[in-house]
């Protein structure tokens, strides 16, 4: 269920808040006029959405390098190349 509280809980309960946000591990989303304003989120709950997008990306990267280089080698003969070069 999402927490929707006024933007004045933010200024005026901060700390209780703040302690809401690290103890649910979940967001709040504040209101100005009864209009979603902002969301607020832990640093730990930031920095996994953040590395999932940044894997997210870097997927999509590849998919569309992928999809430029048609010459691209499939993993079987990747790792075919590397057990000759290994195995001499």
């Amino acid at each position: 269920m999402l927490d929707v509280r006024p933007i004045s809980d933010l200024r005026n309960r901060f700390s209780e808040v703040e302690k809401e946000i690290h103890d649910n591990d979940k967001p709040i989303i504040f209101t100005t006029n009864g209009k979603a304003s902002m969301v607020t989120l832990s640093f730990d709950k930031f920095s996994k959405m953040a590395h999932l997008d940044y894997i997210e990306r870097s997927l999509d990267e590849a998919d569309a390098f992928t999809e430029r280089h048609p010459e691209a080698l499939t993993h079987k003969e990747v790792f075919s190349k590397i057990r000759k070069k290994v195995n001499g």
